[in-house]
């Protein structure tokens, strides 16, 4: 049986991103605790500090000994909470706002190695063809095996322009092979679109940042644009393998093409600060003083037929926007399972540069489904086009519920599907012990695409929603 996955980071300057973030930048503010403190176990807790100070084998300083309890007491609620130092802290603030350095890979532990979960689109790691599924088991010279996450995160960071190699075990490649990588400071882009044919629209969000909403905007202006001033006939939004990031611009995304004071989002929690309802209105999307930028987009963005990509990679932010357009019935949802990850994070600084990211509250639909651990179940299914052996290993299909001490789905009936899909579209697949054989037809492997490409031919997903979007324009004009 195939180890869980421990925890999700993404390779960047260390920062973890893929939740939902809400970010609370006002002191943390004292609440009456419910009942009193557990004496006999502080009592503990400052007896084993003790031991520690002066049996250890080597000298720890305090502030490590009281950073790491504060971590494990964090990590172990959940794989989300964590607690972050000054430099940590500072990464999660750069990296919502798009920049950060290092490789550009969403990344977990399993069995000892880093595991690829996502590589981030025009990164470093995505240039140099990493998987979904690799494992790293060296950096440079060093075996991963014995090193925490964090520790492999922090070998993997530094200054840009400078190499790194990793040591690679893919399935189905028979040996370990080498590659080097260039580290950089990543920019990553949130929004690309592209005019996919005369009247059919792209736009592909990779994370939900601080500008999501003001970028969508400026592509579905754009899109149009290029359609020689016409109203698209289809749209496609492509979510697939987008982690989250923040919450603001998942509302921003769904109020782009939902009816105004539509629900988008609710959240429940123990506090009443947790207990929000967010609404396709500017009040849920816009920051501080801002321009509400999604006053001029143009008006087919409300009626125009949608397919929305997800699949295992999609958690979180893109959870909430596809769960938003599927119970509107604005969009088919197509694809296959998203992630699960249904939980809100609070960020909370603490005062001298540090903070902790909390999880404080459930995310729910706005039919009031659970994200939590079940995810989205796409309208329509369609599998990813890959080979037989690895469309049939389960340990590439990482979600939620693989996590350790993940969070509970909460909601009575959870195993009940919120969605059937209306239909289930397999590829052609390569069957490896039919390669050397003559006479039958088999599937073309589909060549490698340029990663700088918006849209890539080859892609079987792609290729079913506009299709899809087609004929629904038939439909509707016969």
């Amino acid at each position: 049986m195939r180890s869980k996955l421990q925890k999700v980071g993404l390779i960047g300057a260390g920062i973890l991103v893929g939740a939902a973030l809400t970010l609370n930048y006002s002191a943390l503010a004292e609440r009456e605790a419910s009942a009193p403190l557990p004496l006999d176990d502080l009592r503990t807790f400052t007896e084993v500090f003790g031991k520690i100070k002066s049996d250890y084998v080597e000298p720890v300083d305090d502030k490590k000994l009281i950073a790491s309890a504060i971590n494990g007491m964090l990590s172990g609620l959940d794989p989300h909470s964590a607690y972050m130092d000054a430099e940590a802290f500072k990464d999660l603030q750069v990296g919502t706002q798009g920049e950060f350095g290092g490789l550009g890979i969403e990344v977990g532990m399993e069995d000892g190695f880093v595991k690829v979960v996502s590589p981030i689109d025009d990164t470093p790691a995505s240039k140099a063809g990493l998987k979904p599924g690799d494992l790293i088991i060296k950096l440079d010279e060093t075996p991963v095996k014995g090193l925490t996450l964090n520790d492999a995160v922090k070998r993997m960071r530094g200054k840009p322009n400078t190499p790194i190699t990793l040591t690679v075990l893919r399935k189905g490649v028979p040996k370990p092979f080498v590659v080097t990588l260039m580290r950089a400071v990543i920019k990553v882009k949130s929004v690309k679109y592209k005019l996919a044919e005369n009247g059919y629209g792209y736009v592909r969000i990779s994370q939900f940042q601080e500008r999501t909403g003001e970028d969508l905007a400026k592509a579905l202006e754009a899109l149009q644009k290029d359609n020689k001033g016409a109203p698209l006939k289809g749209l496609v939004l492509d979510l697939r393998n987008d982690p989250g990031g923040l919450l603001n611009g998942a509302v921003a995304v769904a109020t782009a093409f939902v009816k105004p004071n539509s629900l988008v989002v609710y959240t429940d929690g123990r506090t009443e600060d947790a207990k929000m309802k967010l609404t396709a209105n500017p009040d849920s999307y816009l920051r501080g003083n801002e321009s509400d930028y999604l006053k001029g987009i143009p008006a087919w963005s409300k009626t125009v037929p949608m397919v929305l990509l997800v699949n295992g990679g999609s958690a979180s932010a893109s959870e909430i926007v596809a769960g938003a357009l599927q119970d509107d019935k604005r969009a088919v949802v197509m694809g296959t399972q998203t992630f699960g990850k249904g939980s809100v994070q609070t960020v909370l600084p603490l005062g001298n540069g540090t903070g902790i990211k909390l999880t404080t509250a459930r995310y729910f639909t706005p039919s009031g489904r659970s994200i939590q651990v079940k995810g989205i179940t796409p309208d329509i299914v369609v599998e990813e086009a890959t080979m037989k052996d690895a469309a049939n290993d389960n340990s590439l299909n990482i979600r939620e519920g693989d996590l350790e001490n993940h969070l509970l789905n909460g909601q009575a009936g959870a195993d009940n599907p919120a969605t059937v899909p209306t239909q289930i579209i397999v590829p052609e697949t390569i069957d490896k012990s039919d390669k050397n054989k003559k006479g039958k037809d088999k599937a073309v492997k589909p060549e490698k695409s340029d990663p700088s490409e918006v849209i890539s031919k080859n892609d079987f997903q792609l290729n079913q929603a506009l299709n899809l979007l087609k004929g629904l324009n038939i439909i509707q004009s016969r």
